[in-house]
């Protein structure tokens, strides 16, 4: 039985989770980095990410060559990893309590039994601690209720997301689930090139970051790590000036100014009379914040009414 609020539909996430987040985060770094190794570059790395399905979460197609590609699917009902083909085979394995090592390694064997094979860096991103998979026997905790209620909660936010979107006719991401940082997000241009990023991603080359903040953003999206049971944020790069002392939108919303982002705790939406309004208030309001600071072209970028 999913824990959910009394409109019975955002679950609380527990606080026991962290094993199990930190466990999927490896988890999914290791299958995006087999989508990004076959996937050609698209801007801002929108070759890498996750989508969301009707039970887990997806790759899309990738492509293993003329008359071939093949998906990596997770079913957090069943609670199993499909290996499909479009040529027919298909394998399965289990999410299951285990090492990464051991997870990294079958998956990898799946592949090559499929006439798969792929070469990917095999260390995490974005994390401090970055172990190669092949070795790491620490993460190795999975509850399948807890991955469960995260995939839940993750529905309810791209469905306010993809809502949010609509108000919006200039270039924007489509709600992408980013497996360096485990977090939902979608991001807004203004149409401007930005200047290069300094980094300072632990374990996350220069270049990464140029190809991802090449152009001026406004983005916004759920991080479920930090206090908690995660956060909603919103950020500009590059960052305007007065950016980070406009409205932040609904209590208890406000710029935290060690990350340099505004934050909305998940707790306050999933415990408000109205999640969704509370949440799309925040959004606009943070997107509002970066394009009035930023001198974004609004009548041209933003749909009328």
């Amino acid at each position: 039985m999913v824990e959910a609020s009394m409109d019975g539909a955002w679950p609380l996430l527990p606080s026991t989770w962290g094993p199990t987040r930190d466990t999927l985060t490896l988890w999914l770094q290791v299958i995006g980095k087999v989508r990004i190794a076959r996937a050609a570059l698209l801007n801002h790395w929108w070759n890498a990410p996750l989508y969301l399905t009707a039970s887990g979460l997806t790759t899309s197609l990738i492509p293993a060559g003329p008359g071939r590609s093949f998906a990596i699917d997770l079913d957090f009902n069943t609670h199993r990893l499909d290996v499909v083909t479009t040529d027919g085979p298909t394998r399965t394995m289990p999410l299951e309590a285990g090492a990464i090592r051991d997870f990294y390694r079958e998956l990898m064997r799946t592949l090559d039994d499929l006439g798969l094979h792929t070469e990917i860096w095999p260390v995490p991103v974005e994390l401090p601690a970055a172990v190669p998979f092949s070795a790491d026997d620490v993460h190795r905790a999975y509850d399948p209720r807890q991955a469960q209620l995260f995939w839940r909660a993750l529905v309810e936010i791209e469905r306010v997301l993809q809502e949010f979107r609509t108000g919006f006719v200039g270039k924007s991401s489509p709600v992408h689930l980013f497996w360096g940082g485990l977090d939902l997000a979608t991001t807004r241009f203004s149409g401007r090139k930005a200047p290069p990023h300094p980094g300072g991603v632990p374990n996350c080359a220069p270049h990464v970051m140029h190809e991802a903040y090449s152009h001026e953003v406004s983005s916004c999206g759920f991080w479920p790590a930090g206090h908690g049971e995660g956060i909603f944020y919103a950020y500009a790069y590059p960052e305007p000036d007065g950016y980070r002392d406009m409205p932040a939108g609904p209590d208890p919303a406000r710029f935290d100014e060690e990350l340099g982002e505004y934050v909305l705790p998940y707790e306050a939406v999933r415990t408000a009379p109205n999640p969704d309004e509370l949440l799309l208030e925040f959004l606009q309001a943070t997107y509002e914040a970066a394009a009035t600071c930023g001198g974004w072209d609004r009548a041209n970028l933003e749909r009328p009414g």
